[in-house]
């Protein structure tokens, strides 16, 4: 069986596991979520099922899973950093491109009424 740290080293699985680390999702809804096919998704979430990563749990023919932190011991401290991190990254970068292309206007504005009448 596989361990929690070579299941993880998969940047998919990893995707998956942020997406139901807290929230109980269908699979459906979390292919939906992700660039791969569904087959794809549910191969993922049958390796983490099967080493005890997530639960999963049948309403009619949909399938839900969620994330069992605890069965990650030490790992678990990792995952979230780095994805909270990654969130936090996500965030300044965007911000900072917010402010780079705030200042781009303005030099634009200050550029074109600074023109005098007749000229360019």
């Amino acid at each position: 069986m596989a361990t929690p740290l070579s299941l993880v080293a998969e940047p998919r699985r990893r995707e998956i596991l942020q997406l139901i680390w807290r929230q109980e999702r269908a699979a459906g809804e979390i292919a939906s979520l992700l660039p791969v096919t569904f087959g794809a998704v549910s191969q993922h979430l049958r390796l983490l099922r099967e080493a005890g990563l997530v639960s999963m749990r049948r309403d009619g023919q949909r399938h839900f899973y969620v994330a069992r932190p605890e069965q990650f011991g030490p790992l678990v401290h990792v995952l979230e950093a780095m994805w909270v991190t990654g969130l936090d990254e996500l965030k300044s970068l965007a911000e900072a491109e917010e402010r780079a292309s705030a200042r781009a206007g303005r030099a634009t504005v200050r550029r074109s009424s600074g023109r005098k009448k007749g000229h360019p």
